[in-house]
């Protein structure tokens, strides 16, 4: 890594590399700074490292001062080129596994474990700890054996091997890296006790797994619970309306019982990283290991990847009943983000509706100030208060907080929200 600054405040200060300065890679830089180590933001996106050098943050949960805070220190710099890799104590991976064809991609795990493989070096006791999500037996059986053939050492003997499975929740303003619980697991017992003794530094709470595949799979059923018990929820907002019943007032009953409960809600479907693909990890992992399906998160999967062409079908019945037809409408989107106050995008139902709705003839405009400026077509960060009404119907996606939703169902002509905002009127249908 060369000469760095030595940082004060920590008992034992740690020269990390983080591969990977997104969602995840980013809050754990600026915590393990905030904690006195050295670290080096590596991603092959060189207008990231831009941007991060500038201390200019693309981030929703690290404003621009504490990133410029952090840079000033003269313990972070953000890089592309691998060569300052080079001398780390600790390399956390945290590059996206997304899917591919239905199957799990773990290309940039594959590739980031080349390059930290060639700055492994005999007698250091380096540390690895693999962060992305994935299913059980990657580390053991694809992280390693790269390690080991670029750098001609031995996992556990040479050099440590952990797993720890990220849990950044954007957008949360209650849990955050530092105290949100942090499972940690080692490919053998002395590289747990140097992963644990790490996290300890950047985490309040570490909790140890047995082993490598129980903090793999600890993860993906993280997100496997929310994934089936929103998909429950969509479908029964579906069979209820069908009912005439209100789905949201049933929700709240249910929620009344103090025990045995836990209450989620309809929407126009998943997104982000976690639920659209976590689940999918695990169905495709168990079904190549054991040769059955996982029946749930099949069914999940269905329910909620259809969610999207629900809502779609609910705005034309809408339309409809007012004698007008989707094929020329003037659609108002509200929301952009998978979820609340976030300018996260990423697997967005919001993508698929407003694709959906344009196929069909639609003009769509989107109001959503988090994603504005990110140069996706048709998303705006407002709109004027005298435009609304020109609008045939507001579509409700995303419940930001910096909406006056009052003011949206006042001026609209129609509205179909999908988040129940908590705005009735005659004219405002829910999901």
């Amino acid at each position: 890594m060369g000469s760095r600054p030595e940082a004060q405040g920590v008992g034992t200060v740690q020269h990390l590399v983080v591969a990977g300065q997104g969602y995840v890679g980013l809050p754990l830089a600026v915590e393990a700074v905030r904690a006195g180590h050295v670290v080096v933001g590596y991603d092959v996106d060189e207008r990231k490292i831009a941007s991060l050098e500038r201390g200019t943050s693309y981030i929703a949960d690290i404003d621009s001062e504490t990133l410029s805070e952090i840079v000033r220190t003269g313990r972070y710099t953000p890089s592309s080129h691998c060569r300052e890799m080079k001398g780390f104590d600790v390399a956390i991976i945290t590059v996206p596994t997304p899917l591919r064809d239905g199957d799990p991609d773990l290309s940039h795990i594959e590739s980031v474990a080349e390059t930290v493989g060639r700055f492994l070096e005999r007698g250091r006791r380096q540390t690895v700890v693999l962060e992305s999500t994935t299913y059980p037996g990657t580390t053991r059986d694809v992280l390693v054996p790269i390690l080991e053939r670029v750098s001609k050492l031995t996992a556990g003997v040479d050099f440590h091997v952990g797993f720890s499975p990220e849990r950044i929740d954007p957008g949360n303003g209650t849990w955050s890296f530092r105290n949100t619980p942090k499972i940690v697991s080692g490919l053998r017992d002395e590289c747990l006790r140097r992963v644990a003794e790490f996290y300890g530094s950047v985490c309040d709470d570490v909790v140890t797994a047995r082993g490598l595949e129980e903090a793999e799979l600890a993860k993906v059923m993280e997100n496997t619970f929310r994934h089936v018990n929103i998909a429950l929820v969509n479908e029964l907002a579906a069979f209820a309306d069908e009912l005439g019943i209100d789905v949201w007032h049933t929700l709240d009953l249910a929620a009344t019982k103090p025990f045995g409960y836990m209450k989620f809600t309809p929407g126009p479907g998943v997104g982000g990283h976690c639920l659209p693909i976590d689940p999918a990890y695990l169905a495709w992992h168990v079904k190549k290991q054991v040769g059955r399906p996982f029946r749930f998160v099949e069914t999940a999967n269905e329910i909620n990847r259809a969610q999207p062409r629900y809502v779609v079908e609910r705005l034309t019945r809408l339309l409809n009943s007012r004698r007008m037809p989707v094929n020329g409408a003037k659609v108002l989107m509200y929301g952009y983000a998978y979820k609340k106050d976030s300018s996260d995008h990423r697997e967005s139902p919001a993508i698929e509706i407003h694709a959906l709705l344009k196929g069909l003839g639609a003009t769509v405009d989107v109001v959503d100030s988090f994603v504005a400026g990110q140069g996706i077509e048709d998303v705006q960060g407002a709109i004027g208060p005298d435009r609304i009404s020109q609008y045939d119907v507001a579509l409700i996606v995303t419940d930001h907080s910096d909406i006056d939703y009052e003011k949206v169902v006042r001026d609209s002509k129609l509205v179909l929200d999908t988040r129940n905002v908590g705005c009735a009127a005659d004219h405002v249908e829910l999901l």
